[in-house]
């Protein structure tokens, strides 16, 4: 492909079903497990489904099956005479809304892959993104949650040759688009006589279907492609051991441009069984819980700390929640909160271990409870193949902890430009960096981390990245962000920094510096601990292992009103303080 402005570069890899060996990849569809099928059409036209059944439905707006699929034609339509071409590429960066999904699913018909990013990038990790992605257009609203996207993709548009177009959602009075930059309601409109031909674009199921975005546990995000046989058999599967039907009703909770609400099984794996999507932004768990009343939600996926704010809530606002179940992934969820969810709330729960590179544990709706609430499940897919390793590379015996390693059919083989090849073994399996040991019911059971990276509530934040730009504030000598226990994110960002002659900045002029950098809001630190040197293991290695247990002693010393013995820091500054 041509590499001229505008048009996307080549993946590097040679293989043509994206890093999977051709041997693999023709014994995935030989079980059926990779099918001749596209990904838009399995969410558009499931089966006989009738096309007045009502299939999407937003704040302000309610669509059929055949009004979507009257829209997503129509907006198609629109984006090829804009001249957007197959092959490209368009950052969707959205929040939860009807014309997301349009938009989604358009490009994903017109053959340009959408790369769905969380609204919770920033600058930093977007132009990241961008430099690699190199889209012709970004699709954000005006502001969000306080937050102005388009003078920011304005900003990134200026140093991005790559892209033409801006695709503007939330556009309300007094708002003028500029040029190149195209009103989203009016791209997602139903086709009309403004559209001389529905577009036909030849596809293969082979072809890149969409982008998903890694949560950067080894560093920047990095794009994952995912073709529409590997994407369908994930979301498919997901469907199965969740029991989704075409009566269920499905609640994009959490940011629908993440991979755990968009295809696990979310949104296309709800429509594609024929069911119905309710998009929404509700800002407390007493909305939230109303909505799901109103349209008889009968599953959601949620992290675990939106579970706890959910059993708080549920003290003061009575509901009969008996037909929902409750998705949670992310970060591992404490027993005592999924018992809170299931005896508090009379929901049913699934723990969820999934990943955007394709791996997806569930717990059985059938499982005991006991098995529900301590552990994250198996593969959804029976291609799947895990295996739990030590340090070496080597198989542990079961019962015993080790890396958990995975591949299979809907598993990533590759990432986009195959960056982070490491990730990945000779035999093709992905290093999910992850601990874990198989629990004798055959479930899986995550204890903890191989990776140097903070797990906040369902947001992984990298700590090599956070210390690099914590290192260009001026004076800074050296910095390690390390893990601290937090009550309702399970990890936040304990930040320790060795200042200059003037010692070490405090923690808002901290976080000042790394929002100005461009640093997404959920990666700043929530302490900050100076010390006059860091303690060191090795050759010259920051001694981690010492600071997590600094941090956690702080926490515990703070809940039981006692002080711990500091690890030789002479300050601490937290925010609040």
């Amino acid at each position: 492909m041509d590499d001229k402005p505008g048009m996307p570069p080549a993946l590097s890899t040679t293989q043509p079903d994206l890093g999977v060996p051709a041997e693999r990849a023709a014994h995935y569809r030989r079980q059926g497990w990779w099918r001749p099928e596209l990904v838009d059409v399995l969410a558009l036209a499931p089966g006989e489904v009738d096309g007045e059944r009502e299939a999407l439905v937003g704040s302000r707006t309610r669509l059929t099956r055949a009004q979507l699929s009257a829209a997503v034609s129509g907006c198609a339509a629109r984006l090829a005479a804009a001249g957007l071409e197959p092959g490209e590429r368009v950052v969707l960066q959205l929040p939860n809304d009807v014309e997301s999904v349009v938009l989604a699913l358009a490009l994903i018909t017109l053959g340009v892959p959408p790369v769905l990013t969380r609204p919770a990038l920033r600058d930093h990790e977007l132009n990241h993104l961008l430099a690699s992605i190199r889209p012709a257009a970004v699709a954000v609203p005006v502001h969000y949650d306080g937050f102005g996207f388009l003078a920011m993709a304005q900003r990134l548009r200026v140093t991005h040759s790559s892209v033409r177009l801006l695709l503007v959602s939330d556009v309300g009075d007094g708002v003028t688009l500029g040029s190149g930059q195209l009103d989203l309601a009016r791209l997602c409109a139903p086709a009309g006589s403004d559209v001389a031909s529905l577009v036909e674009v030849d596809r293969r199921p082979c072809d890149v279907a969409l982008y998903v975005m890694s949560n950067g546990t080894t560093g920047l995000p990095k794009a994952v492609p995912r073709t529409h046989e590997a994407y369908a058999h994930m979301f498919r599967t997901a469907a199965q051991a969740s029991e989704v039907t075409s009566e269920s009703v499905y609640l994009a909770l959490m940011s629908l441009t993440s991979n755990f609400v968009f295809g696990c099984p979310g949104v296309v794996g709800t429509l594609a069984a024929g069911g119905r999507v309710v998009v929404s932004r509700p800002q407390d768990p007493a909305s939230a819980l109303e909505l799901i009343a109103r349209e008889r939600v009968t599953f959601c996926a949620m992290s675990p700390s939106t579970a706890r704010d959910w059993v708080i809530a549920a003290g003061s606002v009575r509901h009969d929640l008996s037909h929902l179940v409750v998705h949670v992934g992310g970060a591992r969820l404490d027993e005592a909160t999924a018992a809170r969810l299931t005896d508090g709330l009379g929901c049913r729960l699934q723990q969820v271990y999934g990943m955007t590179e394709g791996l997806l544990n569930f717990t059985r709706l059938d499982d005991p409870g006991e098995i529900i609430r301590a552990t994250q499940g198996r593969p959804a897919s029976p291609g799947v193949e895990i295996l739990l390793v030590d340090d070496a590379g080597r198989p542990v015996p079961d019962g015993e902890t080790g890396e958990l390693i995975a591949r299979g059919p809907s598993v990533t083989a590759v990432y986009h430009n195959d960056a982070s090849p490491t990730s990945f073994t000779a035999e093709g399996y992905y290093r999910t960096g992850d601990l874990a040991y198989r629990h004798e019911s055959g479930n899986f059971v995550m204890v903890g981390r191989v990776k140097d990276v903070i797990n906040k509530d369902d947001e992984k934040i990298p700590a090599d990245e956070l210390e690099a730009l914590v290192l260009t504030y001026p004076g800074v000598r050296n910095a390690a962000a390390v893990a601290m226990p937090h009550a309702k994110w399970g990890e936040a960002v304990c930040l320790y920094v060795v200042g200059g002659k003037d010692g070490a900045p405090e923690l808002p002029e901290m976080r000042a510096h790394l929002q100005q950098a461009g640093l997404a809001p959920f990666k700043l630190p929530e302490r900050l601990i100076a010390l006059p040197a860091m303690p060191l293991v090795g050759i010259g290695k920051i001694d981690k292992v010492r600071l997590r247990a600094d941090a956690a002693a702080r926490v515990e010393a703070e809940t039981a009103t006692t002080e711990p013995e500091p690890v030789a820091a002479d300050e601490t500054r937290e925010a609040g303080q």
